[in-house]
């Protein structure tokens, strides 16, 4: 009998995920803007305030996350790992830098990976999936995945239901994550480096979230919605992400899973799709150079 990813009775999964970038969001796109304080302290509202606030959300509401630290702050702020841990919440890698891996050589990609890995080994802390910079994926990411060891992939997004990804170092789950569900694209706004420039009302972004929610319950989909604390973890903000989870714990046919579970369910299901990574072939000349 085929194992199923969800529950009986469930009609969709939640994974809520948070991305801890910190001071790396701004500084992977360009060590000068250490030099920029209001651009830090912006960053580092996330850990020191947001992620607080948001296990505080969690705790009051009883549903569990999976947050995603970059090494480079995992090895500096080893407590707030910690924390996290101890509140009963999944920790996984997101690289070392934030450096996007397309930007990277293979080998550099590599170095990164393995960083980020270091850090969780000395913490003692276990890391069962990834999440690749800025969702830009390479064309070796997966294989590094299964490489190493990690059970699940959340970057690519050809599919709303987890599915397996073949590699030449064998099979990863991919979860995928999609722009629609994260709050990047609804708060983020910086004037130095230009990280965005909207900050949407909360209310809009919980009524669309909220819809997407519900249609994902009639097509069986995997809602993976993707915050960061230095944008989510603002009061309004907040307080639009406490009542869009307790608008899904109201529906008797929503789980609220950790990425590590959902990948050992999906593992199991062979009635998930299978999407080998297929780079395409592109006619020298037909595409600008770019």
């Amino acid at each position: 009998m085929t194992a199923s990813w969800l529950s009986p009775g469930k009609a969709a999964a939640v994974a809520l995920t948070f991305d801890v970038d910190a001071e790396t969001g701004v500084l992977s796109m360009g060590e000068k803007y250490a030099r920029h304080a209001m651009a830090m302290t912006h960053q580092a509202f996330g850990p020191d305030v947001g992620v607080p606030r948001i296990l505080g959300i969690l705790r009051d509401l009883g549903v569990p996350a999976t947050f995603f630290f970059p090494g480079w702050v995992a090895e500096r702020r080893p407590n707030l790992v910690a924390q996290v841990v101890e509140a009963g919440h999944e920790v996984a890698h997101h690289s070392y830098s934030h450096v996007p891996a397309t930007s990277m050589t293979a080998a550099e990609e590599r170095r990164d990976f393995e960083r980020a890995l270091e850090v969780f080994r000395k913490q003692d802390v276990p890391v069962y999936g990834h999440r690749a910079g800025l969702w830009e994926a390479s064309w070796q990411t997966a294989s590094l995945v299964a490489e190493y060891g990690l059970a699940y992939d959340s970057s690519m997004m050809n599919d709303d239901r987890p599915y397996h990804v073949p590699t030449d170092r064998g099979s990863v789950v991919e979860l995928p994550p999609h722009w629609s569900l994260d709050d990047w694209e609804q708060y983020a706004f910086l004037p130095a480096p230009q990280i965005g420039s909207v900050m949407e009302d909360p209310q809009k972004v919980l009524s669309m979230w909220k819809y997407e929610l519900d249609a994902m319950r009639r097509y069986h989909s995997l809602f993976m919605l993707t915050n960061h604390p230095f944008l989510s973890g603002r009061p309004g903000r907040a307080e639009a992400l406490r009542s869009l989870i307790a608008y899904g714990l109201s529906h008797g046919d929503v789980e609220f899973l950790t990425c590590r579970e959902i990948a050992e369910r999906a593992k199991a299901d062979t009635s998930l799709a299978t999407r080998p990574l297929e780079q395409p072939e592109i006619e020298p000349g037909l595409f600008p150079a770019g």
